[in-house]
């Protein structure tokens, strides 16, 4: 392609697709495999001298958030106390995330030789299916595990109602939002390109009736003199020349002419 400068392939429904299949399992990958966040809090407390106006809670992927701690107030004198969040949803980050990666080098892979497999597509299709499924909830779960308002409610210290315990700042999540989004747009690109290849295939014409199988071939003959070069040919004796008969009333001289009788022989005109 890049030697002969001719980029048709992309240009057929197949060679799009793929290319389009390409680009959507980077930004699925991308988006969510390098996503991280944070969220604030303050515990203010009765005493303020024990308050802490600004708790941060940093979290990213693949979000085994029962791994992730932060030092809130017992706005009593003494340590802070050491609350971890809630859940481990990695195995569908993870899981989504290694679909996109493994699409993303079959695409360009197929891309560069062109070959085009229904079993690989179909299987690309399905997991594209269960990965986004799983990855949207897993991110439902990760939005209410990391919510300020439910963390706040693992404080001892917020319980009395003296202290005053609120959120700050809320994690963005519009990148993982958006991993969701092309997670599905992966999945109908696949779906579509199924039906592309499936058309290519022979099954589309068995499926319909129209699939003719190709004839087999003759087998070759055992010599030239079976019905082959060995066979006479019937207009032979046109192309060699004219054998006259002696027994009718003229044939063709040498010059072309036409002569009665035989008093000259007949000329044979035969090849050598």
């Amino acid at each position: 392609l890049v030697a002969q400068g001719q980029f048709t392939v992309v240009k057929q429904p197949l060679g799009f697709i793929k290319v389009l299949q390409w680009i959507f399992a980077i930004f699925a990958f991308s988006t969510c495999g390098s996503y991280s966040g944070m969220f604030k809090m303050s515990v203010e407390c009765k005493n303020r001298s024990y308050s802490n106006l600004g708790i941060e809670v940093e979290f990213e992927y693949p979000f085994r958030l029962h791994q992730v701690y932060f030092d809130a107030p017992t706005c009593e004198e003494g340590k802070p106390d050491r609350q971890f969040l809630v859940g481990d949803y990695s195995s569908s980050a993870e899981f989504f995330v290694t679909i996109a990666v493994f699409s993303f080098l079959y695409s360009m892979a197929a891309l560069a030789v062109y070959c085009f497999d229904f079993v690989v597509t179909a299987v690309f299709a399905f997991m594209w299916l269960v990965s986004s499924c799983a990855w949207a909830k897993g991110l439902s779960d990760v939005k209410t595990a990391t919510d300020p308002e439910r963390v706040i409610t693992l404080i001892p210290a917020c319980e009395d109602q003296e202290n005053l315990c609120k959120e700050v700042y809320d994690p963005k999540v519009s990148g993982l939002n958006t991993s969701v989004a092309f997670g599905f747009i992966n999945l109908i690109l696949w779906v579509g390109n199924l039906w592309f290849v499936f058309k290519e295939t022979g099954w589309m014409a068995a499926v319909s009736g129209t699939y003719v199988p190709s004839q087999e071939k003759q087998p070759a003959p055992d010599s030239f003199a079976q019905g082959g070069y060995g066979q006479q040919d019937p207009y032979a004796g046109t192309q060699g020349g004219y054998q006259p008969e002696y027994g009718q009333q003229g044939g063709y001289n040498e010059d072309g002419g036409y002569s009665q009788g035989y008093d000259q022989q007949p000329t044979s005109y035969s090849n050598q």
